[in-house]
């Protein structure tokens, strides 16, 4: 498997981003998956997944405050995106074969008692590792994410967005996170956003993405979905949904997840106002602060 390293320096002076780099080895080539590691190591582990196209800096408004109140807060970079390595060939890039990469991440850093939250695909990848290792995780929140069995009909927004990462010539990460958000983002918040892809050949893992997604009832990945969710919905540990209230590709997921999962039954679910599908950049100082009242018991 050939891939490609982000020189280190696309990531100079990045705003908001001081964080110091970690990095596990996942394949004999040498091949690398970066994740963040900040707060109390001995404090309870807050896992942030990130989905398409994004990577860690997506997290960098919600960890000062969860590591200052006492978390051990960690956030990888998928593979093929921000600072993890990037196969070339998006055949490299399977449903599959992100599963097993975060299976190894979870089994070399040995985390237990995880808090997940999961966005966008980090949630069609942690919902899953939940239901393989569910003595790993205490408690879920998720936002703006599903777990896709290929039944039922995909969203039009969802489609269209498949057209067109399959199409456009020059997929432009900062804009596709631009339109995801509320908010308007300063050319310094798009240049952290483009800083892993130099080029279009680093892009691969993020095209791939699109087309991962289950959209059928014979496709294998969405019957090992179906399975996920045998276990899922005898989950009785707590689960949190924390929907935005602009995203058109999510929208209503949350009702969904309310209703099949047990353990989010009597929680204090949150819909985030004036966010987009990107909510943790719209309102990651919120975002935080609702995790840390969801896990800590305070009323929210």
């Amino acid at each position: 498997m050939e891939y490609l390293r982000t020189p280190e320096e696309q990531f100079q002076n990045l705003e908001g981003y001081p964080f110091a780099s970690n990095y596990i080895t996942i394949a004999d080539n040498g091949m690398r998956m970066h994740y963040l590691e900040e707060g109390n190591k001995k404090g309870k582990t807050i896992l942030l997944l990130h989905g398409e196209p994004s990577w860690s800096y997506l997290y960098r408004k919600m960890i000062p405050f969860l590591a200052a109140n006492g978390y051990r807060v960690i956030a990888p970079d998928l593979i093929g995106f921000g600072k993890s390595d990037k196969p070339i060939s998006q055949g490299d890039y399977t449903y599959q074969s992100h599963i097993d990469w975060l299976e190894l991440f979870l089994k070399t850093l040995d985390l237990k008692n995880i808090i997940l939250f999961c966005q966008d695909w980090g949630g069609l990848l942690g919902l899953r590792l939940v239901s393989l290792h569910e003595e790993r995780f205490d408690n879920v929140i998720a936002g703006n994410t599903f777990l896709p069995t290929g039944e039922g009909i995909p969203s039009q927004a969802f489609l269209d967005w498949r057209n067109f990462s399959q199409n456009v010539k020059r997929l432009p990460i900062g804009k596709i996170i631009q339109n995801g958000c509320v908010t308007k983002l300063s050319s310094e918040v798009l240049k952290g956003y483009n800083a892993p892809y130099p080029s279009e050949e680093y892009k691969a893992g993020a095209r791939k993405f699109p087309v991962l997604v289950p959209v059928t009832p014979d496709n294998p990945e969405g019957i090992k979905n179906k399975k996920a969710w045998e276990v899922l919905k005898n989950w009785k540990k707590p689960f949190l949904t924390t929907f935005s209230d602009s995203d058109p590709v999510t929208a209503k997921g949350d009702i969904f997840l309310r209703r099949a999962i047990p353990g989010a039954k009597g929680q204090p679910h949150v819909t985030i106002k004036e966010a987009g599908h990107f909510l943790q950049e719209d309102k990651g100082e919120e975002l935080a602060k609702i995790i840390h009242d969801f896990v800590s018991g305070r009323v929210m």
